[in-house]
């Protein structure tokens, strides 16, 4: 099993009279096959540390590796093909449930692809009839799913999810889960999954990382985390005591000794 990601000492701030550090130093490894999972309060940078996985944001400080070159060697294009993104709400086009399944793969090879939709609604678990549907008047949990599809559709090598069952009621939220472990399972894709839910990230992920602060606190088999925590803000966490900027709650007597514990979150809220 190889590495399919690699962060090494990536940091990002935002200047301004006042620099708001997001992310510090951290050195995080996504490896291929596996589900990883990132979690953390909110205003940890867990959804910053994703958009630089993608390019949608450039870390300040550090390099992030794909398949041991350096992403900034890749066309931001040819990046997103090979490293797609689904967002906590669904961000789908003005156009049929079909035309937004078959978006990326005719914007590349300028030429329709016949059946296309209907195989991707079925690997997501939605029948193929709705490939016709104006996609504004699909559910939302529907929606999400077309959203999965239309990446799955450019054949991504790594799928990015950004707390993507957030805005979903418990049922739909088991159905993706499920959805998105089989999809793992059956083809093998490597997936990165940022929740604050800590529930979700012991359910679905293979590994593990918590961040706070914009720190790595903790990472490593996911099981071992919940079981067996190793750093005093882990415990924290997984015990419902701890707020945004690494420390514990009030009324929580004495201080948390992990990262991130002393530290100042960021002026503005990144998940």
């Amino acid at each position: 099993m190889g590495k399919k990601f690699e962060l090494l000492g990536v940091s990002k701030w935002k200047d301004g009279p006042k620099r708001a550090e997001l992310l510090r130093d951290i050195n995080f490894t996504v490896d291929e096959g596996l589900i990883s999972t990132i979690m953390g309060p909110s205003g940890a940078g867990k959804s910053t540390l994703l958009t630089l996985l993608n390019r949608l944001e450039e870390p300040s400080a550090g390099q992030i590796l794909l398949d041991g070159a350096p992403i900034t060697q890749l066309e931001v294009v040819n990046l997103r093909r090979r490293v797609g993104m689904v967002f906590q709400t669904p961000a789908l086009f003005p156009m049929t449930v079909e035309q937004n399944i078959c978006y990326g793969p005719n914007l590349r090879q300028r030429r329709e692809y016949p059946g296309l939709a209907a195989r991707y609604l079925e690997m997501v678990g939605l029948d193929p009839e709705l490939a016709g549907r104006d996609a504004g008047n699909l559910s939302v949990g529907q929606q999400q799913r077309v959203s999965i599809a239309r990446t799955l559709a450019n054949e991504p090598e790594v799928l990015l999810l950004d707390e993507p069952t957030s805005a979903l009621d418990p049922t739909a939220t088991s159905q993706i889960e499920e959805l998105i472990r089989a999809l793992n399972q059956k083809i093998g894709l490597t997936i990165v999954w940022v929740t604050h839910d800590m529930q979700q990230a012991a359910r679905v992920g293979d590994r593990t990382m918590l961040l706070a602060s914009g720190e790595k606190v903790e990472e490593g088999e996911t099981k071992a985390i919940f079981a067996s925590p190793q750093n005093e803000v882990t415990r924290l966490f997984i015990a419902g005591r701890l707020n945004g900027n690494g420390s514990k709650l009030n009324g929580d007597k004495g201080r948390s000794d992990g990262a991130g514990s002393e530290s100042t979150g960021p002026e503005e809220e990144h998940k």
